[in-house]
C-alpha cells in the first residue's frame, strides 16, 4: 500500500473515532501515529501478531486496553477485526479464547462493545442462515423438541 493510501485511511479512521469521543490533543495524536502504524504493519495481509497495548491502571484498578481498530471500524460486513489485535475474520469467539485468553463479555466490556452486538460478520451469518433455511433445520429442531417434550 502506499504512502498516501495509509494516510486516506488513517485520516478517515481517526476522524470517525474522534467525532464520536472527545480526545484530548495529545490523544488524537498518539492515536493517529497508532492507526498508522497497524496500517503500516497490516500492509494488505491480515497476519498480524496479536499483542494488545495497555495502558495505565485507572480508576479501581482495571487496566484498560487500547483498540488496534476504532469501534466503528471494527465490525464490516464481510471481517470482524479484534480490537486487541486488529486481526479480521469471520468470527470472533475462538480467537478470543485462544489468543487472547477472553470470553465475548469481557471482550464487550473491555472496549466498550454493546451486548446486541455479534462478534460475527454479517455476511458469514446471512450465509449461514441461508443455508440452514435450505436445509431445513428449523424443522428438525421443532420436530426434536416436540419429541423431548413428550418423553417428560
Amino acid at each position: 500500500m502506499d504512502k498516501r493510501t495509509l494516510l486516506s485511511l488513517t485520516t478517515d479512521i481517526v476522524s470517525s473515532h474522534a467525532s464520536l469521543n472527545e480526545l484530548t490533543r495529545e490523544d488524537l495524536l498518539d492515536e493517529i501515529q497508532n492507526v498508522f502504524a497497524k496500517l503500516s504493519a497490516l500492509g494488505g495481509d491480515d497476519s498480524v501478531p496479536c499483542v494488545p497495548i495497555a495502558e495505565d491502571a485507572g480508576e479501581f484498578g482495571v487496566v484498560q486496553t487500547v483498540p488496534a481498530v476504532p469501534l466503528a471500524a471494527a465490525f464490516a460486513a464481510d471481517k470482524v477485526f479484534c480490537m486487541v489485535c486488529g486481526k479480521g475474520m469471520k468470527t470472533l469467539k475462538r480467537h478470543l479464547s485462544t489468543a487472547h485468553g477472553l470470553k465475548p463479555g469481557e471482550y464487550r466490556k473491555q472496549f466498550g462493545i454493546p451486548t446486541g452486538t455479534p462478534l460475527i460478520a454479517k455476511e458469514y451469518s446471512q450465509a449461514r442462515r441461508k443455508m440452514a433455511q435450505d436445509l431445513n433445520l428449523a424443522d428438525g429442531l421443532a420436530k426434536a423438541r416436540a419429541a423431548r417434550g413428550k418423553k417428560k
